[in-house]
């Protein structure tokens, strides 16, 4: 993990992938065909411990982490991440939750599809409806506390990877 300077409160720790065990240049550089997306775990699921978990769950998968940054995400960050949500009746508690405390925002990259192979692993929205075997449906039992996000589509992935990692984007 390598630190870098913070605009949050909390310290930011960016890590980059190396491509292959012969780059040793630790940039992380995207191969031809390979599709990013972004994931959350959410502040409940670092307050659980759970990162190893998920992250292992992740790259067991074969998916490869190309960005990770500890931060206690700014309202300005997660009004813009949220933007979709904006006016829905859980906006500003979706805001206030993701803002409480530190959360682990990755970029994972993958085959075409690479946002819906991740979703289908999270399990759905609600945990009591997750299927056994999803993030949610092993992990999470309220919908208020579901653990993680992932982008749901291509489109979104590229909108909130430029949110967070924009040297990525």
């Amino acid at each position: 993990l390598t630190s870098r300077a913070a605009s949050t409160s909390s310290p930011k720790f960016v890590v980059k992938c190396c491509t292959s065990r012969h780059d040793t240049s630790r940039e992380a550089v995207r191969l031809p065909g390979v599709k990013r997306t972004l994931v959350i775990v959410k502040p409940d699921g670092v307050e659980r411990g759970l990162v190893g978990e998920i992250l292992s769950r992740l790259e067991k998968k074969q998916l490869r982490l190309v960005a990770a940054d500890l931060r206690t995400m700014d309202v300005a960050t997660a009004k813009r991440h949220y933007a979709e949500h904006e006016g829905k009746p859980f906006f500003d508690r979706l805001v206030a939750f993701i803002t409480s405390a530190p959360a682990l925002v990755m970029v994972f990259e993958g085959p075409d599809d690479t946002w819906r192979v991740v979703r289908t692993m999270i399990g759905a929205t609600n945990p009591a409806e997750a299927a056994p075997g999803t993030i949610r449906g092993d992990l999470a039992i309220e919908m208020d506390g579901n653990l993680v996000h992932g982008s749901d589509s291509a489109d979104a992935a590229q909108r909130e990877i430029a949110i967070f990692f924009p040297d990525l984007a």
